[in-house]
């Protein structure tokens, strides 16, 4: 019969695709967590796992295999959040991946979160698109906020939050004075800081420049947007940010905000959740923020 730790060491190496890190994870030697594989394959009486020298990935019974997994472990989630607590009195963590350029907006959602809900933790890792993607569909996030164009609609649940809109964060002085508006051909010649090339906002903002013909004067490439902040505050470069992080930090005397213009680039971003059956109340929760945070 199976057992919910074989579901837990599937998963595992569904997750890291490679044993010695599943099992490291699953805290057991690598000899016993494959031998655990193999008895499942035998109970299942399938191959899960493509075999070498190393491992090679899911079989496709492995793959729909761990899909049932994942919605299994979520249903007894789901079951020890739903009456572990008394109604209306929320416990529990939620697991929460997020593109750079949203956390200045999971933070605010959190709080609302917590005002409502003392009792729920939340995890929250700022990452790229991709990985929060994975990360949902592979159970390491209870959800995520990302891109909505990167997300697949039948896989997974999307609710619009909002449009980021991009401006300039300049060091003062760097522009004339008074200055509110910028093109983005003008922006290409100034100094910048900017997010890594496999993040989906760099992504978006190299193909406006491509399409425009010109190319940015990157002095420096960053994994998160707080260094790129720190680094026009002290006269380094400027970056480019949505607005709502810009009106968060606005007041700092020593740089200015200037929207970009020619073109205007808006894009969306949704909160994305596993479509796999009725949701988690915590998740209930967390989309209730969302809102009030909109």
């Amino acid at each position: 019969m199976l057992s919910l730790k074989d579901l837990h060491f599937l998963t595992a190496l569904a997750r890291q695709r490679h044993f010695a890190r599943a099992a490291e994870e699953c805290g057991v030697s690598q000899p016993a967590f494959s031998m655990r594989i193999s008895k499942l394959e035998e109970q299942l009486q399938t191959k899960i796992v493509r075999r070498g020298n190393r491992f090679q990935g899911l079989t496709p019974d492995g793959e729909s295999i761990v899909r049932h997994a994942l919605q299994i472990l979520e249903d007894v989630k789901r079951l020890e959040t739903e009456f572990s607590t008394e109604p209306g009195d929320l416990g529990g963590v939620i697991s929460l991946g997020v593109v750079p350029t949203a956390t200045a907006f999971a933070a605010k959602t959190i709080k609302l979160l917590r005002e409502q809900n003392p009792g729920i933790t939340v995890k929250l890792m700022s990452t790229n698109s991709l990985t929060v993607l994975e990360g949902i569909e592979q159970g390491r996030f209870d959800a995520g906020i990302t891109y909505t164009e990167t997300v697949e609609q039948h896989r997974l649940e999307s609710f619009p939050i909002h449009d980021e809109e991009y401006v300039l964060m300049v060091p003062s002085g760097l522009l004339d004075a008074g200055r509110d508006e910028i093109t983005w051909e003008e922006a290409a010649q100034l100094p910048m800081c900017l997010l890594e090339p496999g993040m989906q906002n760099r992504r978006i903002i190299d193909g406006v420049f491509r399409d425009l013909g010109c190319q940015p004067r990157v002095v420096a490439e960053l994994s998160g947007l707080t260094a790129g902040v720190v680094m026009a505050v002290e006269g380094v470069a400027a970056t480019i940010v949505p607005r709502g992080v810009a009106e968060e930090i606005a007041g700092l005397g020593s740089v200015d905000m200037v929207s970009l213009i020619d073109p205007v680039v808006r894009k969306s971003l949704s909160l994305v959740t596993a479509n796999r059956g009725p949701g988690l109340r915590t998740i209930a929760a967390l989309k209730q923020a969302v809102q009030a945070a909109q």
